[in-house]
C-alpha cells in the first residue's frame, strides 16, 4: 500500500516569542479601578462635610478651603481626576518597563562594544555580552547573532540569501520587542488631547450656569454666578494641567523608545555588514 507523503511539521516557536509584547498593565482593568478611586476621592475626601460651611454643600466651601473649591467644580471633576491618575499610572509603568528594556549599563557603551566584537568576528563573545546586557537591545541582537552563527555553516544558500535570512531574523526579533516597549503609549497620547476637550466641556457647563444666573428675573443671583464661573475655571485648570503632563510624558517616553529602536537598527546594520565582509 502506497504511503502518502506528509510535509514536515513546522518548527515550534521559541518560548520567549510567546511572551513578548505581553506584560505591563491591562487598561481594561486599570482604568475602571482608577475611575473608582477618583470617584471615592471626589465624594469622600473633596466632598467631606468639614470642607463646607456648616457641613452643607449648598452653602459653599469654607473660605480658602481648596478641597471644597475643587469639589464645586461639578461632575466633570472626577472624570478629569481619572484622566490624571491614568496618565500618572501608565507613565510610571512605562518608565519601569523602559528601564528594564534598557538593560544593565549604558546602551551606547553596549553598542560600541558589540561593534568592536563584530569587527573582530568574535560572535560567541558578542552573544555572551548580550546575555549580560539583559535588555531589549540585547534580546534582538542575540537573536541575530544566533542566526548569524547558524548561517556560517549553511551551505544550501548563497550569500545574498543568507543576508536576506539574517535581515529577516533581526526584523522579526525587533517586531516581537517593539509592542512591549510601545504598549499603553497610545492611551497617554489620547489623554493629552481628550483632557483638554473634557475641560472645555466642564467650562461650558459652568458658563451655562453662570449665564443662567444672569438671566434670572430681577437682580442677578451673584452666588450662582460665582459658582458657575468657579466651576468653569476649576475644570479648565484640571484639564489643561492633565493635558500638559500627558503631552510631556508621551514625548519623553516616545523618545526613549526611539533611542532603543535606533540602537537596535544600528547594531543590526553592523551585523549584516560584518557578515557580508567575512562570508
Amino acid at each position: 500500500m502506497e504511503k502518502k507523503a506528509t510535509s514536515p511539521a513546522p518548527a515550534p516557536k521559541p518560548a520567549a516569542a510567546e511572551t513578548k509584547g505581553k506584560g505591563g498593565l491591562n487598561p481594561a482593568l486599570v482604568i475602571p479601578l482608577l475611575f473608582a478611586i477618583a470617584l471615592c476621592v471626589y465624594i469622600f475626601v473633596l466632598g467631606a462635610p468639614e470642607h463646607f460651611k456648616d457641613g452643607d454643600h449648598a452653602k459653599g466651601p469654607i473660605d480658602g478651603d481648596y478641597y471644597g473649591i475643587v469639589y464645586k467644580g461639578g461632575p466633570i471633576v472626577p472624570i478629569l481626576m481619572t484622566c490624571f491618575l491614568i496618565v500618572l499610572t501608565f507613565t510610571i509603568e512605562r518608565l519601569i518597563t523602559l528601564n528594564k528594556a534598557s538593560g544593565s549599563g549604558s546602551i551606547d557603551s553596549f553598542v560600541r562594544k558589540l561593534r568592536s566584537l563584530l569587527d573582530k568576528n568574535q560572535i560567541d563573545e558578542a552573544i555572551k555580552e548580550c546575555d549580560r546586557q539583559k535588555g531589549s537591545v540585547g534580546n534582538v541582537v542575540k537573536a541575530g547573532l544566533l542566526k548569524y552563527k547558524q548561517l556560517t555553516t549553511e551551505t544550501a544558500l548563497d550569500k545574498e540569501q543568507k543576508l536576506a535570512a539574517l535581515q529577516k531574523e533581526i526584523e522579526e526579533a525587533t517586531t516581537l520587542e517593539l509592542p512591549m516597549l510601545q504598549k499603553n503609549l497610545t492611551i497617554i497620547a489620547t489623554l493629552a488631547g481628550a483632557s483638554t476637550l473634557l475641560a472645555l466641556l466642564g467650562t461650558v457647563i459652568g458658563m451655562i450656569k453662570a449665564f443662567a444666573a444672569l438671566g434670572t428675573s430681577g437682580s442677578p443671583d451673584s452666588a450662582a454666578l460665582a459658582t458657575g464661573i468657579s466651576e468653569a475655571l476649576i475644570n479648565t485648570a484640571l484639564g489643561i494641567g492633565t493635558s500638559a503632563i500627558a503631552t510631556i510624558s508621551y514625548a519623553y517616553l516616545n523618545s526613549r523608545v526611539d533611542d532603543l529602536t535606533y540602537s537596535i537598527d544600528e547594531i543590526g546594520m553592523s551585523l549584516q555588514s560584518n557578515f557580508a565582509a567575512h562570508y
